[in-house]
């Protein structure tokens, strides 16, 4: 041996062992630990006339789209015959108990028993600005005047596509996990509550929110590949306000497209989302564009196809693309407008324990980042997400690997026994809401009268709730301290006001355990779920489970049974302990109920499935009516303009302006032209137009509504011009759907605007 060689043995070990270490990640990744799959499909629901579901406000209804809603699934399974489960995230506010229940029914006729109430975990991300009238009890449909069959069945189509398209593209393939913290995307909105948890177990935590991110990388087995990322952090979708009536996924929402377009950009440099301008934006390039956009005038409105706006979508949902989700945690007090909550009047911070201004709790608002504008607060909280989520995803090194497994149960929460410690035992109670629940929050105020923290109801509002349904005097002991304002848990008239039971569910993927649960925990609430389940886990003593197995909640999943606080927040009765349905003793029954089923999967043992929830689509209340026929003004074709694009003096738009043109149109609710659009930016390049931005754009946005004379339909398309637009010429086209008569066929048209210069 030389010298040199001998010489050179260190550096050669060096990149021998760098060499060994990509070449395991290589062939783990080629291996592939399971089969795996992710997939979306839209969801968006009808644009017009449905009240959103969240805020609870009757005048909140349906009036466009800020961006499209979507269902984003992954399925991971041990083998083509071994265990498996799919993960649902939906872009609206709360999963739905009938939701789950027909989606299941639809799975067992296609796939038989692959596919089941314990293997499918559907979650929502909690966004306040998707169309309602989905859930089956009454007091969650109320404000929107009864269930709305066309939002559930949006839904229910979705979830069952996605699943379908991640079924028939399973692969080999592995999961990496990564965690960090989320800085500044949410603080907590009931702190005065927080503060009555016990100071030795908050001096445990640096903060009174969990700022701890989850993220999921999947890795197709054969071609190293990337196909997505799914994530867990705790805010509210509540960046958007209960005045907006535009369709929006909110801050999570906007995460994800921020997400798909990032990785899109990264690996194709799609031409419509990645263009940076030339530095030669000169005054004559400029003068030229001006002159090739005014030759080109508005095309008059054309009957097109059902299919036509898909073929002008950006991303078109042929199975390939990436999928980003942002799935939801335990955001029971998280809210995403972190500048804090202030009086609108005096513009002074609102009151510690009630988050009232001199009483009155309307005066109480939060503010987001971008305030006052709403829009840019949903975007800049999602863009905190999402950078921290590249950041995980690009850092993912830890490879999960191991069982799948699942343990689900159906529980009559009305009534469960609870042993406390072994030195009391106690008891759940029939659903009911307090006054603090009637204030509302800082995101959104309730009715005027109330403020959270309220222990004592005024002898108008007793006989008012006596006159609806007179709580028993067991209920009455049972919630206390909380008065009874809404006895939802024993009014089954004219069916069930509220559920009694609901599903708990556990999915393990190898030290992942995903914690499916149907409401929102508050912060401390699911601090003491997840360590609860993790103790139990570690001590079963079969040595799978340690110190590094990863616990995660998945908020708002299988059904909807609103908040759950902790005892000693339940105390206070703000808002969340307020709508913490079951009593004071919840929290304690679910981490009692969730042991149960923890221990059962460290033994592998099977669980009962418990009493079935039940299925009330034949009793519901359907009072929506849906438009019945519309026909254009005389002289005009839908898709005409009415108000065409207005130029700028200059004559062309810089980045960062708005362009609108307003077209002759029909209520959107004819046809949802799901993966297709109502809206669409066109460039001119060469001789064609290319779709460049559509309505699942941040910046794009479809507004309808209907003229001043109460009978015409007005689409206003509005486009934010982005910083990275590339000059140009560009136009606005829109697509929409009519029927003459409510039974006669769909009649589809589109229609474009005089062209305009960005430079």
């Amino acid at each position: 041996m030389t010298r040199s060689k001998i010489k050179n043995r260190p550096l050669l070990s060096l990149v021998v062992a760098v060499l060994g270490f990509f070449w395991r990640t290589i062939t783990a990744s080629s291996n592939g630990e399971y089969l795996i799959g992710v997939g979306s499909y839209d969801m968006t629901g009808p644009a017009a006339g449905v009240n959103m579901m969240g805020y609870a406000n009757p005048f909140q209804t349906t009036a466009g789209v800020h961006f499209r809603l979507r269902v984003r699934t992954f399925i991971v399974a041990e083998s083509s015959q071994g265990p498996r489960f799919a993960f649902v995230n939906l872009d609206s506010g709360m999963a739905s108990q009938l939701v789950t229940i027909k989606v299941l029914e639809k799975l067992k006729t296609r796939f038989g028993g692959l596919y089941t109430e314990e293997n499918v975990a559907i979650s929502g991300i909690h966004t306040h600005a998707g169309p309602g009238g989905y859930l089956q009890y009454m007091l969650y449909t109320i404000a929107s005047l009864g269930f709305v069959q066309q939002s559930f069945d949006a839904i229910v189509d979705a979830i069952e596509q996605s699943i379908i398209q991640v079924h028939g593209s399973l692969k080999p393939g592995s999961v990496f996990i990564n965690q960090g913290d989320v800085e500044n995307a949410g603080i907590n909105r009931s702190p005065s509550a927080y503060l009555m948890n016990p100071e030795e177990e908050r001096a445990r935590y640096s903060t009174n929110v969990d700022k701890l991110m989850t993220l999921l990388k999947f890795v197709d087995g054969a071609s190293g590949k990337s196909i997505g990322g799914f994530s867990w952090y705790a805010t509210h979708g509540t960046s958007m306000s209960k005045d907006n009536k535009l369709i929006s996924g909110d801050n999570k929402g906007a995460a994800a497209r921020l997400f798909e377009d990032w990785f899109a950009s990264a690996s194709t440099q799609s031409p419509s989302h990645s263009i940076t301008n030339s530095s030669s934006s000169s005054l004559d390039v400029g003068d030229e564009l001006i002159k090739k956009a005014q030759r080109i005038k508005a095309t008059g409105g054309k009957l097109c196809g059902p299919k036509t706006s898909q073929g002008f979508k950006v991303r078109k949902n042929d199975g390939s693309l990436f999928v980003g989700a942002f799935c939801q945690s335990n955001v029971g007090d998280v809210t995403p407008n972190v500048l804090g909550a202030f009086c609108t009047d005096s513009g002074k911070p609102c009151d510690f324990q009630h988050s009232t201004c001199d009483g009155d709790n309307q005066r109480c608002l939060g503010r987001g980042p971008g305030y006052p504008d709403e829009i840019l607060s949903t975007k800049i909280i999602g863009e905190r997400q999402f950078k921290q989520a590249v950041d995980l995803f690009m850092s993912a090194t830890e490879q999960l690997t191991g069982k799948i497994d699942y343990r689900h149960v159906y529980l009559n929460f009305t009534n469960i026994e609870v042993d406390l410690h072994g030195k009391n035992v106690v008891q759940t109670c029939p659903a009911a809401l307090g006054p603090g629940f009637a204030a509302g929050t800082t995101d959104g105020p309730g009715f005027p009268g109330f403020q959270q923290g309220d222990k004592k109801l005024s002898e108008r509002w007793i006989k008012l709730r006596d006159a609806l349904k007179k709580p028993s005097q067991y209920q009455l002991d049972c919630q206390y301290p909380k008065p009874v304002l809404i006895d939802s848990g024993e009014k089954f008239d004219p069916y069930a006001w509220a559920p009694a039971i609901l599903p708990i569910q556990i999915l393990r993927l190898g030290k992942l355990i995903i914690l499916s649960v149907p409401g929102e925990f508050t912060t401390m609430a699911g601090r003491r779920l997840r360590e609860a389940v993790k103790e139990t886990l570690i001590g079963d003593g079969s040595g799978e489970f340690d110190n590094n197995t990863h616990v995660v909640i998945a908020g708002l999943s299988n059904t909807y049974s609103q908040y759950v606080a902790t005892f000693e927040e339940y105390t206070q009765q703000r808002y969340e302990a307020s709508s913490t349905l079951y009593g004071p003793h919840t929290l304690s029954a679910y981490i009692q109920e969730f042991k149960k089923l923890a221990k059962a999967m460290a033994k592998g043992e099977p669980v009962p499935k418990g009493p079935s929830p039940p299925d009330l689509s034949s009793e519901i209340i359907r009072n929506q009516v849906g438009p019945v026929g519309e026909s254009p003004p005389p002289g005009v074709n839908f898709g005409d303009i009415k108000d065409d694009v207005n130029l700028p003096k200059s004559g062309s738009f810089a980045k960062g302006e708005r362009v609108n043109a307003t077209f002759w149109s029909a209520n959107p609710r004819y046809d949802l032209l799901t993966e297709g659009t109502y809206a669409v930016v066109e460039m001119l390049q060469g001789k064609s137009w290319i779709s460049v931005y559509d309505d699942d754009d941040l910046s794009l946005y479809y507004k309808f509504k209907v003229d001043k004379s109460g009978y015409y339909g007005l689409a206003n398309l509005e486009w934010e011009i982005p910083k990275e637009a590339k000059s140009g010429v560009y136009r606005l086209r829109h697509f929409g759907s009519s029927r003459k008569k409510k039974d006669s066929p769909n009649i589809y048209f589109t229609g474009a605007s005089s062209s305009f210069a960005v430079s």
